[in-house]
């Protein structure tokens, strides 16, 4: 699909009864969910003349990483980013909320690239937002928590990306935030790659599959 059929999608899905519909986009690391999420908000943003509050929202699933020190404790610092190294149940709730509660601004965590932390309160949903978009790895995940998540989307698009060029943006990421090359390498290999595979495997349960590339070429 183009660009502006996934916009005519995402503002035909909005929930009659509550007003508001909450669209996943999943895809392995590095696929290019942010990117996508961002251009559909900005995109669909410009439509709304002079809002008085955001009618869209982006509120990325990374900010239910658990903490370093608690990675730490469960000795999974070493494999973060996997699906349990993540406060699911935490994740649906925030969704669940998102979907009913249209009386006041919803609060959702950010995270921080640079410090590789999770944020509260830093992504504010207004009463006024209709769509909101989530993005992650894990939304289409048949285990307890993300079977929750999934539950609170109206759908999940999954995003196709070149392997080589998915890997190439990924290992450019861990570089531009600190990481050394061997270092990056490593667990682009190791750890990133190991979750791919896990996300790879629940592509068949997208309500959607949106190919990156051809977007980007148009």
């Amino acid at each position: 699909m183009t660009l502006p059929e996934l916009l005519e999608r995402a503002s035909s899905l909005t929930d009659p009864r509550s007003g508001r519909a909450v669209i996943g986009i999943v895809g392995a690391p590095g696929s290019g969910k942010t990117t996508l999420a961002e251009a559909l908000v900005r995109e669909l943003d410009a439509r709304v003349t002079a809002p008085e509050e955001s009618r869209f929202a982006h509120v990325p699933m990374d900010g239910f990483h658990l903490s370093d020190a608690e990675l730490t404790r469960l000795g999974l610092l070493d494999r973060k980013g996997a699906p349990e190294t993540f406060d699911a149940y935490g994740y649906a709730a925030l969704l669940t909320r998102l979907r009913i509660e249209r009386w006041h601004v919803v609060y959702a965590p950010g995270f921080e690239r640079v410090l590789e932390q999770p944020i509260a309160g830093t992504v504010p949903v207004f009463p006024a937002a209709e769509t909101v978009i989530t993005e992650g790895n894990y939304l289409l995940l048949d285990r307890p928590g993300w079977r929750e998540v999934r539950q609170q989307c109206t759908e999940v698009w999954y995003c196709q990306q070149d392997d080589a060029l998915r890997i190439k943006r990924l290992t450019e990421r861990h570089l531009r935030f600190g990481k050394t090359p061997e270092t990056a390498e490593a667990w682009v290999r190791e750890v990133d790659e190991r979750n791919a595979e896990l996300i790879r495997a629940t592509r068949d349960r997208a309500d959607l599959v949106v190919d990156l590339e051809s977007i980007a070429a148009e």
